[in-house]
């Protein structure tokens, strides 16, 4: 196993006289309420890991502790129990001096209030933890300029803090934390002051920067669609407690408990799952370019469909073929697809968020194509199937696409039989 960017080992927080002898009846069972005479216990055996690259959102309730867990991770609050590795190196109970070290070299942090310093202008705020460095005054400020134009604040180092709105302050408080050029950033609820446009703009640009930057990103916030945008996993807490931690699709589709189902009941399932969540297995649609019409016909027979999509054997999506150009094929003796092959008109990759499906789904005349980045088809999925996604049903549909019109089955089941089809029915066939 790689070493993990931060890992937390059984953290507990407690806040009062006795922490100790808190942390002890915790350990013991006790619940957080009867210990309350030994102290206020903010994180309650806390565990987890964070890869490198990842963004980790840690969301609860206010006074669920996740604040105070972002503060134990860089040691603005000592652990009660437990500790915190950085790189594999734990930053629990180490020499004041060298924790600062720490943080200016790999820990960063942006605050929920911007905290920025009033007096001095845009670019010197940014160009601050170059400063503590010790970074000359010309190569710190030209380094600010380049992160300012990275976070779009380009032209406005010159500016005090109180020339700008709330969302250019908050890009200011990343710039400073991009500045510092560390590994890992902390972010303790980075976006709650903003108003909601700005929030999301903010969330999209976040979302961009690390597509360049790679950062290990853990985010705090009570905001659960906000945790469900950003995040590659979240933690989800509950007095003190983690009681799940997963990817935004398992905290949706399998909540751990009660708590946890309750909360996301509520929040946008069109803009957490994708397309790889919901599809189906595509055999009963597909045929390879080699299966010949009439296997291609009887696909379609049982599936109640009036064309298939058509693969090469390594599953690569080459278009798709309807019932009556498979018949014309029949009737002439030909047992290759490729001369009456169509093109796909709509087909989605796996990572698509069902709300970019709507569209290509009403258009497609089969189940919705997903293919792979190899362009391979992955799975489809059928109107009915990303519908029900958006939420609870207990009613079973079968969807059948229609492409143009239908053949009669009874000409195909006579095609399939190898009777003869160029009678009555074959020349109805053609003039329809």
């Amino acid at each position: 196993m790689t070493t993990a960017a931060v890992e937390a080992k059984n953290l507990f927080k407690v806040f009062g006289r006795n922490p100790g002898q808190a942390v002890k009846r915790l350990k013991a069972g006790e619940p957080r309420d009867q210990v309350r005479d030994a102290g206020t216990a903010a994180v309650i055996d806390a565990s987890f890991r964070v890869e490198r690259g990842e963004i980790f959102v840690i969301m609860g309730l206010s006074g669920s502790g996740k604040s105070t867990i972002i503060r134990m991770l860089n040691g603005l609050h000592d652990a009660s129990g437990g500790e915190v590795l950085v790189h594999g190196e734990p930053i629990t109970g180490i020499p004041a001096a060298k924790l600062r070290g720490i943080r200016r070299e790999r820990i960063a942090m942006v605050f929920q209030h911007f905290a920025l310093l009033p007096h001095r202008t845009v670019a010197a705020n940014v160009a601050y933890p170059l400063e503590l460095q010790g970074v000359g005054k010309a190569e710190r400020l030209a380094k600010a300029e380049e992160i300012l134009g990275l976070v779009g604040l380009e032209g406005w180092g010159d500016k005090l803090p109180s020339a700008l709105s709330g969302g250019m302050q908050q890009r200011v408080g990343i710039a400073r934390a991009l500045a510092a050029d560390t590994d890992i950033l902390l972010m303790d609820e980075a976006f709650s002051a903003l108003d909601p446009l700005i929030r999301r703009e903010m969330q999209e640009q976040l979302l961009e920067l690390q597509q360049k930057l790679q950062k290990t990103i853990i985010f705090i916030t009570h905001d659960l669609n906000e945790a469900m945008f950003l995040g590659d996993r979240i933690a989800v807490m509950r007095d003190g407690r983690i009681v799940q931690i997963g990817t935004p699709e398992d905290i949706l589709t399998d909540p751990a408990n009660d708590y946890v189902e309750q909360f996301v009941q509520d929040v946008d399932r069109a803009r957490v799952l994708t397309a790889a969540n919901v599809m189906e297995r595509p055999g009963s649609v597909s045929v390879t370019d080699a299966a010949g019409p009439r296997r291609a016909l009887r696909t379609m027979r049982d599936a109640r469909m009036a064309a298939v999509y058509v693969t090469d054997r390594s599953r690569k999506l080459l278009g798709m073929v309807s019932d009556r150009d498979a018949l014309k094929l029949v009737r002439r003796g030909e047992s290759s697809l490729s001369s009456v092959l169509r093109p796909v008109p709509q087909a989605v990759g796996q990572d698509d968020v069902l709300i970019d499906l709507f569209v290509p789904a009403a258009e497609s005349p089969l189940p919705l194509a997903v293919t792979d980045a190899e362009g391979r088809l992955v799975g489809v999925i059928p109107r009915i199937t990303l519908l029900t996604a958006l939420g609870p049903s207990t009613t079973e549909t079968t969807e059948i696409p229609v492409i143009l019109d239908p053949v009669p089955g009874s000409v195909i089941d006579e095609a399939l039989a190898g009777g003869a089809v160029d009678g009555p029915a074959a020349e109805k066939e053609e003039v329809r």
